[in-house]
């Protein structure tokens, strides 16, 4: 197979830039949709900038089905619901239940270990062509909790040491030492000491964009409308033009079920809508991000001041932003570290989540030529290069040397 061939991706974001980069490593050529331009406020704008190599035990956990009451009913909570919304995610609240058992939470936890273990090197693999000095940490992440006993967090520390991750159990005495600033209501937490974070995810990105670019890299500014086929090859229908190439990547987040579903192919995608605020010029309160489990946001020091970001809401694409949600982050941040000015910048994006929390990377069942590359629900911006670097090898017919079956899209067939 020539390495010339012409390769189209829809989706500008860390995903599809990503795969962009390593699929030009192999000498592809390549083009990348988008409605918007690179770096606008969507997911890898607005995320919380953590890369996150450990975060391999997600929501599907066999206590999580007790606690949600809990979650939905405290206005402090992690978790919301749109109401309106409710009938959509039906289908998909029946799946994530089905795996929410011990066995399924070990597969979605090995499997993402799998991939999170390469994530950094991969990460490292595209920051050698571009200059990050300043833009990326590398202090590790904090999580805090103010329960009395671990009963409730043992069971992902005791499956993170059963998979070979590197964690440290800290004191309330050490939590104090690596971050004074913070409000002393915590009683534990685990400090990773192994994550990085992003002083700006938007700068990143746009320099990986740059990048992309200067190796010759096209993009257009157009919304992918469907996509169709001509002699096997598929085809991007714009709104006013079409474009053949001899694959396609499907790596536009949230908005890729749409795509997926005209391709014959009902995937259960739906749409984790994550918020933040920012608290400009207060950055020097935290040295690394620290993240509040019990409710569920966190606070990561960046440029633009603390980036506060968090809460699950389940509530589709259309619906607008919840100021409840806002006036959350407000105040859970003020507990964590006292008085704070005026907050800035309003954000709401959106995770494409799947209901067993795996990503879907692989090619699509219905089309040799289509690859899908979604799903990686708050873990799009730490997968980013190293989904990018599987989904090139895919393309050029390598031996990954991964299990990649658990990603197929046809687990849902």
């Amino acid at each position: 197979m020539s390495n010339r061939l012409n390769i189209g991706i829809v989706g500008a974001g860390i995903q599809g830039i990503s795969n962009a980069l390593f699929l030009q490593k192999k000498g592809f050529s390549v083009t990348l949709f988008d409605r918007d331009e690179p770096g606008s406020p969507v997911a890898s704008y607005g995320n919380a900038g953590h890369f996150s190599p450990y975060a391999c035990v997600l929501m599907n956990r066999p206590d999580i089905i007790s606690d949600v009451p809990a979650m939905l009913l405290s206005s402090t909570g992690p978790l919301a619901l749109k109401w309106n919304y409710i009938p959509k995610m039906i289908p998909w609240l029946t799946q994530f239940l089905r795996n929410c058992t011990t066995k399924r939470m070990m597969h979605t936890a090995k499997n993402m270990h799998q991939i999170l273990d390469l994530a950094l090197s991969a990460y490292d693999e595209l920051f050698d062509d571009i200059a990050i000095d300043g833009l990326v940490e590398k202090k590790g992440i904090l999580y805090i909790w103010n329960d009395q006993n671990l009963k409730s967090r043992k069971l992902e520390i005791d499956v993170r040491n059963e998979l070979g991750v590197d964690q440290q159990v800290v004191s309330p005495k050490e939590i104090h030492d690596l971050e004074p600033n913070i409000k002393p209501f915590y009683h534990g937490g685990v400090y990773y000491r192994h994550g990085r974070h992003a002083r700006n995810p938007k700068k990143i990105l746009l320099k990986l964009f740059d990048l992309f670019l200067q190796k010759g890299g096209k993009f257009l500014k157009m919304n992918v409308k469907d996509i169709n086929f001509e002699e096997e090859k598929p085809t991007v229908e714009t709104e006013t033009q079409r474009y053949i190439f001899d694959k396609l990547v499907i790596a536009c987040g949230a908005f890729s079920k749409k795509l997926t579903d005209n391709l014959g192919e009902k995937i259960p995608l739906d749409t984790e809508r994550g918020y933040h605020v920012h608290f400009k010029n207060c950055d020097h309160l935290l040295t690394r991000p620290v993240i509040f489990q019990n409710r569920g946001f966190g606070i990561t020091p960046m440029e633009q001041g603390l980036r506060v970001v968090g809460t699950v809401e389940f509530g589709g694409l259309k619906n607008p932003l919840s100021k409840s949600r806002i006036k959350n982050l407000i105040n859970n941040a003020k507990y964590m570290l006292g008085d704070l000015p005026e907050h800035e910048d309003e954000w709401l994006g959106f995770r494409p989540t799947l209901p067993d929390f795996l990503p879907v990377m692989g090619p699509s069942k219905n089309y040799k030529n289509i690859f899908y590359c979604f799903g990686h629900h708050h873990l799009g911006w730490t997968l980013g290069p190293i989904s990018g670097k599987i989904i090139s090898g895919m393309i050029a017919k390598e031996n990954t040397n991964l299990n990649l079956s658990p990603y197929s899209s046809t687990r849902f067939s």
